[in-house]
C-alpha cells in the first residue's frame, strides 16, 4: 500500500519533479512532420531582472497551453530566452565601477564589455532559475540570449540587407535624449508623470510696432532656440500679426509669427512659441513650415555656443532660472503661475528626458522595399487578413493605430554594450556597411576605416527572434515545424514596441508572419487596484509567495525599494495590515491556479494573495480526496484485470446512477477545458475545474461512493464494489490529467501513484504525468437519465439540510424524515440520504398521519412529496426561544425602516450603501414572518 503524507506538502514536491523533468528531456520538442506543432516565444525578461507578478502571470498562461499541447501529443517548443536589455544592464555594471571609483571610460571599451559578459556569467541568470520555480516547462536546450554569437550574426545580416534595400539610412532627427546616459531611448523606456511646475506668460514684441505678443511656456529656457511663434488660423485675435516678425527676447533675433492648427487657442494666452530643435510637436511644426532647427544644448544637456554667451555652459535648469530673472529685469515676464504638467524622465535614470537633434540609424518603415511594399504595409497586411488574429479582437484597433501613423524607427543607441552598429566610416565621413570589418574593407581598399561607435536598439534584436531562434536564415527542420508559432502572450502595453515589429520584420525577411495568434492579456494590479511598483511600496514577490516570507523582511524588501523615503511609515502601515504575519506560502500550484483563474480578457486584474489560500485549499482537498481513493481502491479489485478479447464479461461490474452522473459530468467538464483553452480563457478552465472537482467528485461523489462500497460489503455485491472503484480511481486520474497543465507538481506527484492503481501505467516504468495523453470529453458518455436522477438526490438532500437548518439541529444530531405524498424517489435514495443528509430513518405516511405528526414541525415540498423532521420538542424552551427570536427580528426591522426613512440618509449614502440597507430589510422582514409562523404553530 502507498502512503501518501497526510497533508500536501508543496516545497519537497516541487524540488523533486522541476529537476526531474528538465533532466529527463521532457521539455524537448519532438520533430515529427507528420505530427501537429505547436510553438510558443517568451517574451525575453532583461537578463538584469528578476521574476515579478507580470512575469509569473503571463508565464502561467504560455505553460499551461505548452503544457496542454505536449500531452496532446503535439511536437511542442517553448522558446526560452533573456534580453541584453543594453541601458538596464550598463547602468548595472557602471554603477559597480563608481563604488570603485571607476567609470567605463577609465576601463575603455573593450575592458568594460567584458566587465559586463562577468556579471552576466554571475548574476545574468536569476530570471531563469525563477522561472523554473514556477514550473515553466520551456525547451532550456534552445535558451538564447539576444547577445550570443548565433543571434548576433541573425543581427548583422539583417541590417546588411536592409540598408543594401534603401530601409536603413543614417540622418539627423528629433529623439528622446537621457543627457546622463548620453543615448536616445526607447519610447518605452521613457515614463510620464504629472508634476508640479509652472506655466510662464512671457511679451515678444512685435517688430515695426509697439504690440507684444504674449506667449505661454513650461520651458523657458528652450526660447534661447525659437525659431518662430505661432497662433491659430483661426484665431481672430491674432490673424493681423500672421507673416509679421517678433523680436526674440535675450537673443535680438527676428522670428516669424505662423499660423498652424496644432494651436490649442483656449490654452495659456492662445500664442504658442515654437522650437523645433527641442520639442516633438515643434518639430513637426517645423517640418511643415520649413522653420530652422536650431540646436542650444549640448548632449550632456548645457547650453551651447548657438546661444547668447550669458547662458552658454548653464545647465539647462539653471539656465532657465537666469532666462527668467533676465526677462522679468526687462518687463517682459507677464505672469507666473502654478501649473500640473506630464515630465518625461527615462525609467532607468529618473533623469528628465531632452527631446534632441542628432544623427541616429534608423529604419525606412515606410519606404517600398524590393517586394514594391514597405515593412509597415506588410505588417498591416498581416493582420487585415487574419494571418495574425488578436485576442481579445479589440486590440486590432489600438495596432492599427499604431501602424498607420509609423514613423521611422531610431534604432541606434549611445551605449557601449549592446551589438555595435556594423559601419565603418572612412576619413571623409563615407560610410561602409558590411557584414565585417574585412568586408568593409574590401569595399573601401587603402583607406582607413573605423567603426560606428552606436549600438543597436535593444528591440531590434528582439524583434528577430521568432526566426533567429529558429536557425534562420539557413533552412531548418524547426523552421519548417515551428515558424510561425502558435500563438504569443503578452501584455498591451509592447504591442508596439515588439508584436509590430516582430510582424514586420519576420514578415519582411521569412514572408512568414511570426505567430498566428497574439493573446493580449491584462496588466496585474495590487488588491485595490493600484499599478505594482517600487515606489508604491506594493510589489509581491512570486518566490515569496510559493515559499513564505516573515513580516520583517518582507518590510524590509517594501522599504528598500521606495524612491520616497518619506513614504515609508505609509508602505509599513498597509504591510501590516495586508500581511500581519508575512506570507504563509502557498506553493507553484497554488498561485498558477490564482493567476489561471484571473485570466479573464479585461484590461486589468487585481491581484489579492489571499486568493492563493484558496487554491491552496483546493490543493490540499485533491491531496485528501486521492488519499481517500487510494484507501478505498489500492490492493482492491477496481474492475480493470483484463479479460479474454479486452471485454468485461456481463455483470462483472455493475455502475449505479451516481457512477454514470459523475462520468457523464467528466464529459462535459473535459468539453468546457477544451474550449476554454481554445478560446485561451483560462480563467474558464480554472473555474471549471475547481467547481467539478470541489463540488461534485469531493463533495458529492466521494461522500456517496462511501455509503456505496459500505452497502456493497454489507450485501455481499462485488459487482457494485467494482464499479465504484472503477469510477473512484478512473475519475480522479483523469481529474489529475485534466489539472496538470496549471497545477503540474501536485498532480505528477499524485498520478504517479494513482496511474498505477488506475491501470494506466506500471509501478516505475519511468513514465510521466506531463507526457501523458490530455482528456478528450467523449459525447456518448454523457447521459442526462443520471443527471436527472441525480438533480433530485442533490434538491431532496438541499430539503432535508434546509428542514435541518430551521430546527437549529447539530450536524452530529440524527432525526427521522417524514414523508407524504410520491415517496418513490426519495425511499428508493434512502440509504444515500440517510447519509448525505444525516437522518436515522425515512417514514412514509399518509397525509393524515404526517398532517398528526409533523404539527409542530417545518413542512417543505419537494415535487409531489411533503417533508419534515420527527424532532421531539421542549415546547415551553422552543416557545420561549421563537419569541426572543421575533422580538430581536422586530428591533431589527424597526431600525432598518428607520434608516431608510431618513431623508438625508438616502440622499447622501452611497447607492450601493442604500441598496444594502433596503436587501437587509426585506431579509429581516422575510425571517420575521417565518418565525412568527412558526410561533403560530407552538401555541
Amino acid at each position: 500500500m502507498t502512503e501518501l503524507a497526510k497533508s500536501f506538502e508543496p516545497a519537497a514536491i516541487e524540488a523533486q519533479w522541476g529537476p526531474t523533468w528538465e533532466q529527463e528531456g521532457r521539455y524537448a520538442p519532438t520533430l515529427d512532420a507528420s505530427k501537429p506543432s505547436f510553438c510558443i516565444q517568451l517574451p525575453p525578461p532583461n537578463v538584469t531582472g528578476t521574476l515579478h507578478m507580470g512575469h509569473a502571470f503571463n508565464q502561467t498562461i504560455m505553460d499551461a497551453l505548452t503544457r496542454r499541447h505536449r500531452m496532446q501529443g503535439h511536437n511542442t517548443l517553448w522558446v526560452p530566452g533573456t534580453d541584453h536589455a543594453g541601458i538596464a544592464t550598463q547602468i548595472v555594471v557602471e554603477r559597480q565601477l563608481q563604488e570603485q571609483g571607476l567609470s567605463r571610460h577609465d576601463l575603455g571599451r573593450p575592458a568594460f564589455i567584458g566587465k559586463v559578459w562577468e556579471w552576466k556569467e554571475v548574476s545574468g541568470n536569476t530570471i531563469t532559475q525563477q522561472m523554473r520555480r514556477m514550473g515553466a516547462s520551456v525547451s532550456w536546450s534552445h535558451e538564447y540570449f539576444t547577445m550570443d554569437e548565433k543571434l548576433s550574426t541573425v543581427v548583422t545580416e539583417t541590417f546588411v540587407r536592409l540598408y543594401e534595400e534603401g530601409l536603413i539610412y543614417r540622418g539627423k532627427r528629433l529623439v528622446s535624449w537621457d543627457p546622463v546616459l548620453k543615448s536616445a531611448v526607447s519610447d518605452l523606456e521613457v515614463e510620464s508623470e504629472e508634476e508640479d511646475g509652472h506655466l510662464w506668460s512671457i511679451a515678444y514684441p512685435v517688430e515695426g510696432s509697439d504690440e507684444k505678443l504674449v506667449v505661454a511656456t513650461t520651458r523657458p529656457e528652450t526660447m534661447l532656440g525659437d525659431t518662430a511663434v505661432m497662433v491659430h488660423p483661426e484665431d481672430e485675435r491674432f490673424a493681423h500679426l500672421v507673416g509679421k516678425q517678433v523680436r526674440l527676447p535675450l537673443c535680438d533675433r527676428l522670428i516669424p509669427v505662423i499660423a498652424d492648427a496644432y494651436v490649442d487657442k483656449a490654452f495659456g494666452t492662445g500664442v504658442v512659441k515654437v522650437t523645433p530643435a527641442h520639442d516633438t510637436n515643434d518639430y513637426q511644426v517645423g517640418l511643415r513650415h520649413g522653420l530652422p532647427m536650431r540646436t542650444i544644448f549640448t548632449l550632456e544637456a548645457k547650453v551651447n555656443d548657438d546661444a547668447p554667451e550669458p547662458y552658454r555652459g548653464l545647465d539647462r535648469f539653471v539656465a532657465r532660472k537666469k532666462v527668467l530673472a533676465d526677462l522679468e529685469a526687462l518687463g517682459l515676464l507677464v505672469e507666473t503661475k502654478k501649473h500640473k504638467l506630464m515630465v518625461p524622465r527615462c525609467a532607468r535614470t529618473g533623469q528628465v528626458i531632452e527631446p534632441m537633434l542628432t544623427d541616429q540609424w534608423f529604419v525606412a518603415t515606410t519606404k517600398p522595399g524590393r517586394s514594391g511594399k514597405s515593412i509597415a504595409d506588410g505588417a498591416i497586411e498581416a493582420v487585415a487578413s487574419g494571418e495574425v488574429k488578436f485576442v481579445p479582437e479589440n486590440w486590432v484597433n489600438t495596432y492599427n493605430q499604431w501602424m498607420k501613423n509609423i514613423q521611422d524607427w531610431c534604432i541606434s543607441r549611445q551605449l557601449w554594450w549592446g551589438h555595435q552598429i556594423p559601419a565603418w566610416y572612412d576619413e571623409e565621413g563615407q560610410v561602409y556597411v558590411a557584414r565585417s570589418e574585412a568586408e568593409a574593407q574590401a569595399q573601401a581598399p587603402g583607406k582607413t576605416l573605423s567603426r560606428d561607435p552606436d549600438v543597436l536598439d535593444t528591440w531590434y534584436s528582439s524583434a528577430l527572434v521568432p526566426f533567429s531562434t529558429l536557425g534562420w536564415p539557413a533552412k531548418t527542420v524547426e523552421q519548417d515545424l515551428f515558424l510561425p508559432s502558435s500563438v504569443l502572450v503578452t501584455g498591451y502595453d509592447i504591442i508596439f514596441f515588439w508584436v509590430a515589429r516582430m510582424i514586420m520584420m519576420t514578415k519582411h525577411f521569412t514572408g512568414q508572419v511570426p505567430f498566428r495568434h497574439v493573446y493580449i492579456h491584462g496588466l496585474v494590479l495590487d488588491a485595490q487596484g493600484k499599478k505594482m511598483s517600487k515606489s508604491e511600496g506594493n510589489v509581491l514577490d512570486p518566490v515569496d509567495l510559493i515559499d513564505g516570507i516573515a513580516l520583517a523582511p518582507l518590510l524590509d524588501k517594501r522599504v528598500q525599494g521606495l524612491r520616497k523615503p518619506e513614504t515609508a511609515p505609509r508602505v509599513r502601515k498597509l504591510t501590516e495590515q495586508e500581511f500581519p504575519e508575512g506570507i504563509p506560502g502557498y506553493g507553484a500550484d497554488a498561485l498558477r491556479f490564482t493567476f489561471a483563474a484571473l485570466a479573464t480578457l479585461g484590461r486589468t486584474l487585481n491581484f489579492d494573495a489571499k486568493r492563493c489560500e484558496g487554491y491552496r485549499n483546493f490543493c490540499n482537498k485533491l491531496w485528501n480526496a486521492t488519499r481517500f481513493v487510494l484507501m478505498n481502491c489500492e490492493g482492491q479489485d477496481t474492475g480493470l484485470v483484463e479479460h479474454p478479447g479486452g471485454v468485461c464479461p456481463p455483470g462483472f461490474n455493475h455502475f449505479s446512477p451516481a457512477d454514470r452522473w459523475i462520468v457523464s459530468r467528466l464529459q462535459r467538464v473535459e468539453a468546457a477545458v477544451a474550449e476554454g483553452f481554445d478560446s485561451f480563457r483560462l480563467d474558464l478552465v480554472a473555474n471549471a475545474l475547481y467547481s467539478f472537482v470541489w463540488d461534485e467528485y469531493c463533495d458529492w461523489y466521494l461522500e456517496i461512493a462511501k455509503v456505496q462500497l459500505q452497502e456493497a460489503k454489507a450485501a455481499g455485491n462485488e459487482p457494485a464494489a467494482r464499479g465504484t472503484r472503477r469510477t473512484l480511481i478512473r475519475v480522479l486520474e483523469t481529474v489529475l490529467r485534466l489539472l496538470h497543465p496549471i497545477t503540474p507538481f501536485i498532480t505528477e506527484e499524485l498520478w504517479q501513484v494513482v496511474a498505477v492503481v488506475a491501470d494506466r501505467k506500471k509501478p516505475d516504468d519511468g513514465h510521466r504525468l506531463i507526457n501523458a495523453p490530455y482528456p478528450v470529453a467523449e459525447k456518448g458518455r454523457i447521459d442526462p437519465e443520471s443527471e436527472a436522477w441525480m438533480e433530485r438526490l442533490q434538491e431532496a438532500v438541499g430539503v432535508c439540510r434546509s428542514l435541518r437548518g430551521e430546527m437549529k439541529l447539530s450536524p452530529a444530531e440524527r432525526v427521522p424524515l417524514l414523508m407524504t405524498g410520491d415517496t418513490a424517489f426519495l425511499l428508493q435514495a434512502a440509504p444515500l440520504l440517510k447519509n448525505l443528509a444525516k437522518l436515522s430513518d425515512l417514514r412514509a405516511l399518509d397525509d393524515a398521519a404526517f398532517q398528526e405528526a409533523s404539527q409542530l414541525a417545518p413542512v417543505l415540498v419537494l415535487g409531489d412529496a411533503r417533508l419534515a423532521l420527527e424532532v421531539k420538542i421542549d415546547l415551553e424552551a422552543e416557545r420561549a426561544r421563537v419569541a426572543k427570536e421575533v422580538a430581536r427580528l422586530d428591533i431589527e426591522v424597526t431600525k432598518a425602516k428607520g434608516k431608510l426613512s431618513n431623508e438625508s440618509f438616502v440622499a447622501r449614502a452611497p447607492e450601493a450603501v442604500v441598496a444594502q440597507e433596503r436587501q437587509r430589510l426585506a431579509d429581516f422582514e422575510q425571517q420575521l414572518a417565518q418565525q412568527r409562523a412558526i410561533l403560530e404553530k407552538l401555541a
